[in-house]
């Protein structure tokens, strides 16, 4: 006579893949609805159903952990070459993993709170006054279709010559000459650029000015939308 064991191992088996796609598919459809909506429909998706947000940092997290190197780590070790003192702006800060990882003072932005730090809204209408950071963060977060009113709201809150650094996946970038000529727009001038790595960019500006009126046309960048695997 046949041992269950071996069919009951099997259901199990299933059933784990199964959830797995069902976890794949809710991932994708929420990753596009940021992508390819403003920030205030992001900011409307996850106050409805802030569970959502937890599924969407857990599949972005199984994405981001096949890369040989972490953005956010580059970012933190900038910041400890830095100045202490330096007060930082984390927009789109997940799990406050910079926050932890320097002496600084960060304010943690994001449309959920991961953690006690973050300050629950709408990354283009952040609770700071003008002028109050030294340096503003996008580490994976240049999402929505409005990114002229989220980096212009990153213009706001920096001090003039203030450092806006923007880590960002490689294959988003339709023409980056475009984008950081967009930037000059917004008010930024480029300091550095990396570009070596075929997983993301990492950009680095400092603030020159107040942003000019008008569109940026070459401020584009592809939604990063995942496959179905």
């Amino acid at each position: 006579e046949a041992s269950p064991e071996p069919r009951s191992g099997r259901s199990a088996a299933l059933r784990a893949r199964m959830e797995e796609r069902l976890l794949g598919a809710r991932f994708r459809y929420l990753n596009q609805q940021l992508y390819t909506g403003s920030s205030q429909d992001a900011a409307r998706l996850f106050r409805a159903d802030p569970a959502a947000f937890h599924l969407y940092h857990q599949g972005f997290e199984r994405q981001v952990r096949r890369w040989p190197e972490r953005p956010v780590q580059r970012i933190v070790r900038y910041l400890r070459r830095r100045p202490a003192s330096l007060v930082v702006a984390d927009f789109g800060c997940g799990d406050c993993t910079l926050a932890a990882s320097v002496r600084n003072q960060v304010h943690c932005f994001d449309l959920v709170p991961l953690s006690p730090r973050v300050t629950v809204c709408d990354m283009a209408k952040v609770p700071l006054a003008a002028e109050s950071v030294d340096v503003a963060v996008f580490c994976l977060a240049l999402m929505g279709t409005n990114l002229q009113e989220i980096l212009g709201e990153a213009n706001r809150v920096l001090k003039l010559g203030g450092t806006l650094m923007v880590a960002e996946v490689a294959s988003r970038f339709e023409d980056t000459h475009a984008f950081l000529k967009a930037m000059m727009q917004l008010g930024f001038k480029t300091v550095s650029k990396d570009l070596s790595s075929s997983y993301f960019y990492l950009l680095e500006f400092a603030k020159t000015g107040q942003a000019r009126p008008g569109p940026a046309p070459g401020l584009r960048l592809r939604p990063c939308l995942y496959k179905r695997r």
